[in-house]
């Protein structure tokens, strides 16, 4: 059981790296088709109007470029705890007033889980893989 032990302690900074990549990845989606409509059925520049917003604008600013800084691993521990915040105003706005108790039922199961992940990478840090780390930063 040592052996086991061991390969996971090792494999544990390289799993946050991926972590943190593909929730970047998946999270500037997000961002990405509040402002520009991808990946959707078209592309379409939301209007500079909307870009003042808190949604689509704002959020599809942070989103997009917030996930951004996530993918890459800069600035990755205070972009993850705005992400974090952003995501709790979100779940809090949208989600919860529907009357239901459970994320499931009022559709923010996936706002529940950007928001706790982004607040455990913005104490774990980007791990191994960032520029974070490369800058010495990490």
């Amino acid at each position: 059981m040592a052996g086991n032990s061991s390969f996971w302690t090792k494999a544990s900074p390289v799993l946050l790296s991926i972590l943190r990549i593909v929730i970047g990845f998946l999270y500037m989606q997000h961002g990405a088709e509040k402002l520009f409509g991808v990946p959707g059925d078209h592309f379409e520049l939301i209007s500079t109007a909307k870009l003042f917003t808190l949604a689509p604008g704002l959020a599809g600013i942070l989103e997009f470029g917030g996930g951004l800084l996530v993918l890459i691993g800069l600035f990755t521990r205070p972009v993850a705890f705005i992400l974090s915040g952003e995501m709790a105003f979100a779940y809090f706005m949208v989600h919860f007033p529907h009357n239901h108790v459970f994320p499931l039922l009022n559709g923010g199961d996936l706002a529940v889980l950007f928001c706790f992940t982004f607040l455990y990478l913005s104490a774990a840090g980007p791990g191994p893989w960032s520029v974070d780390r490369a800058r010495g930063r990490a």
